[in-house]
């Protein structure tokens, strides 16, 4: 009998001491699946971007070995020089982060500026990019992957900038 009503009385207190952790997670339970399930979400498309990005680098490597270089463009006088295509992507790369408050007009006019200084900052440098086949996301993907090859190759642009900002904060 000694024994019944210990184990009685444990049983009671440990669901006194469990009760609000119970009522807590009741609570707080739809929170809970929808981090969950949002925190799947977010790595399932973090995933396909890499998977993404890894495929236009074996294309990007295999396009490189592929094709001769051709080095007569560089010496044509009508090419803009570097320093005036990086200047323009900062500016427009500027203005694209910065563009709320626009017209979707505007914003696709920058944007597409912003793609065609990037296309010529890669022929400029001899870098293959995808950005004329690419729709979406997929040349969103595209986008920063070239920004990412050009600042390695020393072209610092708004986007790499702020990220960079961002890392060491």
């Amino acid at each position: 009998m000694e024994l019944g009503r210990a184990l009685l009385l444990t049983l009671m207190v440990g669901a006194v001491v469990c009760l609000p952790v119970v009522i807590a997670l009741l609570f707080c339970a739809d929170e809970l699946v929808d981090r969950l399930v949002c925190g799947f979400g977010e790595w399932r498309e973090r995933r396909r971007e890499r998977r993404t990005i890894a495929r236009l680098d074996r294309a990007v490597e295999a396009d490189a070995l592929t094709r001769d270089l051709d080095l007569s463009g560089f010496d044509r006088p009508d090419r803009r020089p570097l320093e005036q295509l990086a200047a323009d992507l900062r500016r427009l790369g500027g203005q694209r982060i910065g563009a709320s408050g626009r017209s979707a007009v505007w914003h696709g006019a920058v944007l597409q500026a912003y793609d065609e200084r990037l296309r010529r900052a890669c022929a400029a440098l001899g870098i293959a990019q995808h950005l004329d086949e690419l729709t979406g996301v997929d040349r969103e993907i595209e986008r920063v992957r070239v920004e990412g090859v050009l600042h390695r190759a020393g072209l610092i642009l708004p986007a790499a900038r702020a990220e960079h900002h961002q890392r060491h904060r």
